[in-house]
């Protein structure tokens, strides 16, 4: 989404499970305004976060006029991805097959999952893209184009998105969280905009708190001497700096709160339902 729409809204790491909500972007082609919703992924949920998780992702399918489902070409025909072809198939929705990062699976192997997906009766096409590259993404742009129903505009002409600057700002520190620390910490942790000041030199203030569930991680966060948190920070403000084009004073604090995820106000934060 973040190549459709021209600019970062949804956060991007090497690991699952990365999106926790929803996501609108908007896109203006020629005199059309392409209205896209990115969801979490879906898979076998296990706590109270998954399960919002993935009813946010089914909820985002429920109105859309085309669904397109993103598979990732180089981890082929997974469990998830079966579950999901027979969700549509039981709700009877028809929906489009976008396989991403050809440019990381052999060709052989492309055509073999492409073959295999077209057989379930279930999608109207199937594109091969790279979300990294581009390459394809604008056959799928003609294709909605061509299919998506006449209507007024929903939106400014300049808006990207509706999602709230603070929660898009929590959204970029917890990538780094993602991209930075061990496989399972990522997971055990959230983040939430607590401030927001525009100073009157052009410049923003903002103030984050990153909730762990235990001390442990607390202090892998932090890092030794706070060396970790530090790095954290400066790779965020760089990102917030690109995104808002001014000078941005981050400030991070990390606070132990073992049942956050059992928190409904958390959940609230991050645009989530607590009882899906």
């Amino acid at each position: 989404m973040n190549r459709l729409v021209g600019a970062k809204l949804s956060i991007v790491s090497p690991k699952v499970q990365t999106t926790r909500t929803r996501v609108l972007g908007i896109q203006v082609l020629d005199a059309a305004q392409v209205i896209y919703i990115d969801t979490p992924g879906i898979f076998r949920p296990k706590r109270r976060l998954d399960r919002a998780m993935v009813a946010a992702a089914w909820s985002g399918a429920a109105d859309a006029d085309v669904i397109l489902l993103l598979v990732d070409a180089a981890d082929g025909l997974t469990d998830e991805v079966k579950a999901i072809v027979a969700s549509l198939k039981e709700a009877g929705r028809r929906a489009v097959l976008a396989l991403n990062k050809t440019d990381a699976a052999r060709h052989e192997k492309l055509l073999q999952l492409a073959g295999a997906l077209d057989l379930e009766g279930v999608f109207d096409r199937v594109f091969m893209i790279s979300g990294l590259s581009g390459d394809g993404v604008a056959d799928i742009e003609k294709y909605l184009l061509e299919r998506l129903p006449e209507g007024p505009w929903l939106y400014p002409e300049d808006q990207l998105s509706d999602v709230p600057q603070r929660l898009l700002a929590a959204e970029v520190t917890r990538e780094q969280l993602f991209l930075q620390l061990h496989d399972e910490l990522p997971y055990e942790t959230t983040v939430e905009t607590e401030a927001w000041e525009d100073l009157k030199d052009g410049s923003v203030k903002i103030s984050q708190v990153i909730y762990v569930q235990r001390a442990s991680q607390k202090a892998i966060v932090l890092g030794k001497g706070g060396r970790q948190i530090k790095r954290l920070g400066e790779r965020a403000r760089a990102e917030f700096e690109k995104m808002l084009e001014r000078r941005v004073h981050l400030f991070l604090f990390v606070k132990v709160r073992e049942d956050w995820a059992e928190d409904r106000e958390r959940y609230a934060a991050i645009g989530l339902e607590y009882d899906p």
